[in-house]
């Protein structure tokens, strides 16, 4: 399978398409809180997103934000449509937003899941993220899960 990765932003419109996908596969995973979490998971335009293309059809996303600090990005709004799962997508749109973030001066990057999202964790445990202690708005609510990884 041929995967594309392209750069672009938070008005993209396949990235608002797979964002779509993205919070119905939330809701349905997380039905009692999922309410809690849409205050989070706005993302401006001027994030950096990655959209992933399988035969020039949008197949996954992610993308990454700056945080308080100016070393620390924060991955946001990873998804792979699941007739796509198992291939390896994740672990490419990852890559590169490392990658991007590096590029950018980044040292550090933190993201929240979910612990009733096993592929996810799989992926983050996979490309050496390390659970952290949950941060801000995360640190009340048992579902989440906070990773770090140092990008050298």
């Amino acid at each position: 399978m041929d995967i594309v990765l392209r750069r672009t932003g938070g008005d993209d419109p396949h990235f608002q398409m797979l964002v779509a996908d993205l919070d119905k596969d939330l809701w349905a995973r997380y039905p009692a809180i999922q309410q809690n979490f849409t205050p989070f998971n706005k993302i401006e335009r001027s994030a950096r997103v990655i959209v992933a293309y399988s035969q020039n059809i949008p197949v996954g996303c992610g993308c990454f934000r700056q945080m308080e600090d100016e070393e620390t990005l924060e991955i946001k709004r990873m998804y792979v449509r699941p007739e796509s799962r198992g291939k390896g997508i994740a672990k490419l749109v990852l890559l590169e937003l490392e990658k991007w973030g590096k590029d950018e001066g980044f040292t550090q990057a933190k993201l929240e899941t979910g612990n009733n999202q096993p592929e996810a964790l799989a992926v983050y445990s996979g490309a050496h993220y390390k659970q952290i202690p949950n941060y801000p708005p995360y640190v009340h609510i048992a579902e989440s899960i906070c990773m770090a990884k140092k990008l050298v």
